[in-house]
Parts: C-alpha cells; structure tokens; sequence
C-alpha cells in the first residue's frame, strides 16, 4: 500500500489515467463504467488507500433529507432513551432519522458506517463504541459525512463533540456517600468497554484524595456489554474475597450496579440506608430501570434532554455551514444527584 496522501478526487483520476469524469461516474454507480475502467479504479483504490469526500460529491446534488443515528448497543435503556429524544427532535426538524445498532461489536460499527455511506446523509449522530472501534474508519468517515459524536468522545474526530462531564458525577456522589457514611470503594470492569468509565476511575481517584481517603478500586472480569452479568458475578467474587474495605461501593455505572445489587440479595447482604443494613450502593448515569431497582438506587444522572438536544441541534448548524466548522466543538453537561433508597 502506498503511503501518498491523495488530497482530492484530481489527484486520484491522474494517478488512475483516467478522466475526472469518469471516475466520479464511477463513485456515483460503479456499474455504471466499463467493467475494464471499475477494475483499473478499484486496483488504484486499493493500492492508494483512497476514499472520496462523499460529502463533497454531493455538494453539486440535493441533500436527502436522511440523519443516520449510532449507538453502540440499542439494548441498553440509556441508548434507547437518548435515541428516542434524538430522533424525535429530528423528525420534528423534517428529518428522517436511521437509527442503527453496533451490538457491541467493532466490525458492526463499521458495516453501520458504510451502510450510511450508501444512503448519502445530510448528517450523522454517532455514539462510538470506543475501545473496540476502529478509528481509522471513523476518521475516513468523519471526512466524508458531516458528523457529530455523542456521549463516547474519540478525541479530533468529528466536528464536535456532545457529552456529559464524567468529573461532576463522580464529585457529586463522592461527596454525598463522604457526607453520610464510611468512604466509598470504586467497583469497574477491568477492560472497561467506554471510555467514560475510565474517566469516571480518575476522577474518583482525585475525589479521594480530596477528601484525604485513600482510593480503593475493585476491577471486576468482563468483557463487552452485558454489565449486569458482569456486575453481579464480580460482586460474588469480591464480596466472598473481601475485596470491599468499607460498606459502601460507588459503580462505575448503574447497570454494574444492578448486578451487584442482584448479588447482595443473593448473597443476604441487605442494602441500603437504614442502620439495619450491611452495604450502601450508588452509582452513576441514573439509567431509566434505576428507580426500579429493590432498593431505588442513588446516582448521578445524565441530562438527557440537554445532550440530546444540543447534539441534534450542533448537527444541524454543521449541516448549514457546509459540513465543517473552524474548530472542534465540545460540550459537556454536568450530572445532578438522584438520592434514593440505595444509599
């Protein structure tokens, strides 16, 4: 593979011997050209590595009026929820939103991104998976299609940036179970499958030893996007190793936490506030099944109606400007404390 950068659709048709014309002919419907001339184009693109700005292709034709929505896991309430306000406000807007799911799996991130490609967007909200996406296919897409990420940040990629501030729920719920009780352990995955769950360690970390505590934090086994599973199986494990310096565990997020209460009960540890109880648990995120929970469960909570708006709201203004802004835009919304029966 050559490692030349190919600025444009010129360049590529000259190192091709091939007319302008003809090649953009070809990007517009391959079957479209000879099957001679496809095979000479498709030979340089792999040699070359190239991949138009199917934006800019665009420009001289009518936008569809198609907004492509990626979450990383469709299953999980709190995509689904962010979803459904996303695609309200589009429809709303006279858009027509597409909403996919990567399952938890790069490799579907990617079969997303190309299916998008082939439906020409006018814009694209993407929730990447992070850990397991492949940047250099976001990146290729990201200059092709207008594109604002949510929730999951990959740093220079997109146009902008819409999320929340992991630092103000952790500082929130730290504060709190300090205020009201014995100083909280940190309970995460061990290859945690965002990256806000990194994020959300070190905060904690800071938080601790804001407070003068010294920071405990349990890594549970696991891998992908069953957390509940995952949560409840590590807390088994942790609970009979002892793993747990204090009666309060602080998760990671609400659907670990789910787990671990699943856990306690099974293991007749009784959670929640009163003296009678053996453990506090609190989390963050304030998923749409955590006031379900036996106890209600204490968390921070995401802002939903802002990120959610102001994502769809960013993606239009890049829309408008012609697909790129001056600079890389990110906003973060701070977290608000749900107390509940948990903790």
């Amino acid at each position: 593979m050559s490692d030349d950068r190919i600025r444009n659709m010129e360049e590529f048709a000259a190192l091709c011997g091939i007319s302008r014309p003809t090649v953009s002919k070809y990007f517009n419907d391959p079957d479209s050209v000879r099957a001679s001339t496809r095979k000479r184009i498709e030979a340089a693109l792999e040699q070359y590595d190239y991949r138009p700005n199917i934006y800019a292709v665009n420009q001289n034709r009518r936008l569809t009026k198609n907004i492509g929505i990626v979450v990383p896991y469709l299953a999980d309430p709190f995509f689904a929820e962010i979803a459904r306000n996303i695609e309200r406000l589009c429809i709303e807007a006279g858009f027509r939103p597409i909403l996919l799911s990567s399952h938890g799996e790069g490799q579907q991130e990617n079969d997303n991104l190309e299916s998008l490609l082939s439906i020409k967007p006018a814009g694209v909200l993407l929730a990447p998976l992070g850990r397991a996406s492949d940047k250099a296919a976001i990146e290729r897409f990201c200059r092709d299609v207008p594109t604002v990420l949510f929730d999951s940040n990959i740093e220079g990629m997109g146009e902008a940036f819409i999320g929340s501030d992991n630092a103000s729920f952790v500082n929130q719920t730290v504060d709190y179970l300090m205020r009201t009780g014995e100083p909280p352990c940190f309970l995460e995955m061990r290859t945690p499958a965002n990256p806000n769950a990194n994020k959300r360690r070190l905060a904690y970390i800071e938080a601790m030893m804001r407070h003068g505590q010294d920071p405990v934090v349990i890594g549970i086994e696991g891998d992908g996007w069953a957390f509940e599973e995952i949560g409840r199986q590590g807390a088994h494990t942790a609970l009979a190793a002892g793993d747990f310096t204090t009666n309060t565990i602080l998760c990671s997020n609400d659907r670990l936490a789910i787990g671990v209460l699943s856990a306690c009960y099974e293991r007749g540890v009784k959670v929640g506030r009163s003296a009678d109880c053996d453990m506090r648990v609190a989390s963050h995120d304030d998923h749409p099944f955590s006031r379900f929970t036996c106890p209600a469960l204490t968390t921070a909570a995401h802002d939903y109606t802002n990120v959610s708006g102001r994502s769809v709201e960013t993606l239009f203004e890049l829309i408008e400007s012609g697909g790129r802004f001056q600079r890389r835009d990110e906003t973060l919304f701070p977290a608000h404390l749900v107390v509940r029966a948990s903790a």
